[in-house]
């Protein structure tokens, strides 16, 4: 058995800011992904994930029937007859390994599930999001509900505020274009949940809200609306921005060893890096208007181009 492919996702813009209402951007990265399956002699890693879904089932029966519903005696039976995960996704990189597997289960076994092909209105959206946030919840404490929506749908999300969102397209990529997003791999798992609570303790301070309102989601949005049109100058200019207020005030969400490539990219105009996620670890986002040239500045590090300009 094996189900259909739930992919990752990256949030090219509003991380942290959208837990504030900023404008967010999510698009689907179909490098990785995952499904569910039995195998006949399971891995260590296959029974890990069953475990996991184990304890998965016993919350997801505790969920508010008017929001959702499951078939869950299938559901039990699949997880007791070995079903796991099977994902390529990397964990704790900011990518959406668990929306993936949320999606997955919603997909396979909600009894009255919201599809992708019905027509999409903004109630339906945000119904998703309100149920995939509730599942989510399960493995981060506090969820947005957008990785598993991203993964669900499988298309760019436009995230206007808390209460707006809306699937949307991106311009088409340049094949040949020299500008281009990039991931690098930091080569250490970031963990959400203490990433987000030091985020909280900062909202405390009146001088980290100023800046959160007036300068990261000011850019933010900027960002988000250059990238939609097209505007790759603007975008640029933002995205320098940006990567300037990160490294002034997101310092604990920046691996140490990167404090002095972020500042380099500001300083060379080579390329700007900004978190992708919650920081902490996992993969960092890099923008850059010639990949030649980041690549010759980040020499020694793991890059994977995820769109061109």
């Amino acid at each position: 058995m094996k189900g259909p492919l739930f992919y990752s996702k990256i949030l090219l813009f509003g991380e942290y800011g959208i837990i504030k209402d900023s404008k967010g951007l999510s698009i689907p990265y179909n490098f990785y992904n995952g499904a569910l399956k039995v195998d006949e002699n399971p891995s260590e890693e296959a029974i890990k994930s069953n475990e996991s879904l184990k304890r998965f089932v016993t919350y997801l029966r505790e969920l508010d029937k008017a929001l959702v519903s499951f078939d869950i005696e299938t559901l039990q039976n699949d997880v007791d007859a070995g079903m796991y995960f099977d994902s390529s996704i990397p964990q704790g990189y900011g990518v959406g390994s668990s929306g993936a597997l949320v999606a997955a289960i919603y997909d396979k076994y909600a009894t009255d599930k919201i599809t992708v092909l019905e027509n999409l209105t903004r109630e339906k959206l945000l119904k998703l999001k309100a149920i995939f946030s509730e599942m989510e919840s399960f493995f981060h404490g506090k969820s947005s509900g957008l990785d598993p929506l991203n993964s669900y749908l499988s298309l760019p999300i436009l995230i206007n505020s808390k209460d707006n969102i809306e699937a949307t397209g991106i311009p088409s990529q340049k094949t040949e274009g020299k500008g281009a997003v990039f991931l690098i791999d930091s080569g250490i798992v970031g963990e959400t949940a203490p990433m987000v609570s030091i985020f909280m303790e900062n909202m405390k301070n009146e001088g980290f809200r100023s800046m959160l309102k007036d300068q990261f989601i000011k850019y933010t949005d900027a960002c988000v609306d250059d990238f939609l049109k097209g505007d790759v100058k603007s975008l640029f200019r933002n995205t320098k921005s940006l990567s300037k207020v990160v490294l002034n005030n997101f310092k604990p969400m920046i691996p140490q060893q990167f404090h002095d490539l972020w500042k380099k990219g500001l300083e060379t105009n080579d390329y700007y890096l900004k978190l992708c996620g919650s920081g902490g670890g996992g993969y960092i986002l890099g923008f850059t208007e010639n990949i030649d040239k980041a690549k010759e500045a980040l020499k020694g590090q793991k890059l994977e181009v995820v769109y061109n300009f």
